[in-house]
């Protein structure tokens, strides 16, 4: 009986916890929900300061508008460069730098570790880190956004540890077969470390996609703006100056709170569409870099 009644008492909390984490998950998912309902609502039957999770009327007229539109076409093409180009740097200095710091007889390791720790504690702060870009001749420049981002210390640690989990022997095999560092590093470690490679190269290209306050500072041209800076404009300011109207094709009047909406929902959507197909490497590669930290 007493089995019973302690099993009762589980299931009833097991109850309690499953309808909090079903709250917090749909208090987190009701706000996109909504978002995707604007975005998709028909101009013509659309109410401000109404709250509803299905279309009244579909419609694509904010998508349409947001695509056409030269400054969008300019965004997403600034924030396609620099995820790219940003998250391929990042893997290769990352990783390269993470492999020579597990080896022991590297010259001034000890030092150089210290170094990488020392600034997961002080930053240098906005002020000089602008003066070091702009004495670089960077300011303006996509390169600005790539080379600020180019090495987390944190993910740095991380990923040493992983590599660090690999085991020797294998290292040792593919020096006997006759393979250099290199070849070690391009024919053994890497293929072993899809997962960690996986799981970073998202938490990289999640960082450049949603780029904002680096782009914010280096960047004064707007054709090089990104999609969260072009974001920004259409959801904070009132003037909405980063569009060239809210006319439609055909002479309609779109309601700016569509356009604002279709536009985080169109910045969003190649993250969503990613994720998935990383997910399955997400956790493993995340713990395996974490257990020798």
């Amino acid at each position: 009986m007493k089995a019973v009644r302690a099993s009762r008492r589980m299931t009833l909390f097991d109850a309690i916890i499953y309808g909090l984490i079903l709250l917090i998950s749909l208090m987190c998912l009701l706000p996109f929900l909504y978002v995707a309902s604007v975005s998709l609502t028909d101009p013509e039957v659309y109410k401000p300061f109404s709250f509803y999770l299905i279309p009244q009327k579909f419609s694509l007229a904010g998508y349409k508008y947001i695509v056409s539109s030269i400054n969008f076409k300019n965004a997403l093409y600034s924030t396609v460069y620099i995820t790219i180009i940003g998250t391929i740097l990042n893997i290769i200095f990352t990783f390269t730098m993470a492999y020579g710091l597990t080896k022991k007889n590297l010259p001034h390791r000890n030092w150089i570790i210290g170094v990488v720790i020392l600034t997961l504690v002080f930053n240098a702060g906005i002020v000089p880190n602008f003066l070091l870009i702009k004495s670089l001749g960077l300011l303006n420049s996509y390169w600005a956004l790539i080379w600020s981002a180019m090495i987390s210390s944190f993910n740095l640690i991380v990923v040493k540890s992983f590599l660090e989990s690999l085991p020797l022997e294998l290292e040792d095999s593919g020096k006997i077969d006759g393979c250099n560092d290199l070849g070690v590093f391009f024919r053994i470690i890497l293929p072993l470390s899809k997962p960690a490679l996986a799981a970073f190269t998202l938490f990289f290209a999640v960082a450049h996609w949603n780029t904002y306050f680096n782009a914010l500072i280096y960047l004064s041209d707007a054709k090089k703006w990104t999609l969260q800076l072009l974001v920004k404009t259409l959801i904070v300011d009132a003037s909405s100056t980063s569009i060239e109207g809210t006319r439609s094709d055909n002479d309609f009047i779109l309601p700016l709170e569509t356009i604002r909406l279709s536009a985080v929902v169109v910045a969003m959507l190649p993250i969503l569409v990613v994720y998935p197909f990383l997910q399955k490497y997400f956790a493993k590669g995340v713990l395996l870099g974490s257990v020798k930290g």
